[in-house]
């Protein structure tokens, strides 16, 4: 099994994702290989101090943009999403705790 640190790149920190910590809903960046388990398994292993329980996942892929420098051409990373809901009775994550409001 993978390394639940590798898993999770990064959180998304914006206006939409500031709106779905009130309802739970919490947003990563995952690696573009990873599964929806793989997912739910790493969010619980990183966040399992803080008593988390996913009830659900949802994934978004975007393609790279298209970007030129003079004749050249190529396409930025793409990037994978992880939109994580948390169970009602699961408590939220710490790291979140005030950005949201």
């Amino acid at each position: 099994m993978k390394d639940p640190h590798d898993i999770i790149v990064r959180p998304i920190l914006t206006e939409k994702a500031y709106d779905g910590i009130a309802d739970k809903r919490y947003i990563f960046e995952v690696p573009v290989t990873a599964t929806k388990t793989e997912i739910r398994l790493a969010v619980e292993a990183v966040f399992a101090a803080d008593g988390v329980k996913v009830a659900r996942v949802n994934t978004v892929r975007t393609l790279g943009k298209i970007k030129r420098q003079g004749l050249h051409s190529g396409r930025t990373p793409e990037v994978k999403k992880a939109y994580v809901t948390l169970t009602k009775d699961s408590k939220p994550i710490k790291f979140f705790e005030g950005m949201g409001q």
